[in-house]
């Protein structure tokens, strides 16, 4: 089963760069300006925590390997990789002191 996971997360890892053959931009990945220029607005929310944010990778791109076709579908999936790492270990990380924690309060009791 735990195999059968990574192989699958590796899988759409390299699948990623299919984003790159469509038009526009992805669902949900919109900034104020496209919001303003698609709605005529932009949310309260999203005008006041708008610099709250910064992505690691913008756009998906490290730019360390050019503006070539490879170069972008590279950085894609380079991008998927460590994503899916940082993500991985915050919820490792997550579990390990809730368990912790369950220990402690199993062990007091």
């Amino acid at each position: 089963m735990f195999r059968r996971y990574w192989v699958t997360l590796i899988v759409l890892a390299i699948l990623s760069p299919i984003g790159l053959l469509a038009e526009g931009t992805a669902w949900g990945e919109w900034d104020a300006d496209e919001l303003k220029e698609t709605l005529g607005y932009v949310p309260q929310g999203m005008e006041r925590f708008k610099d709250l944010w910064q992505a690691i990778f913008p756009d998906y791109s490290m730019n360390i390997l050019g503006d070539s076709n490879f170069g972008h579908y590279t950085e894609y999936v380079f991008s998927a990789i460590i994503g899916s790492a940082i993500i991985y270990g915050t919820v490792r990380l997550i579990t390990k002191l809730i368990l912790q924690q369950k220990n402690k309060t199993i062990c007091t009791k």
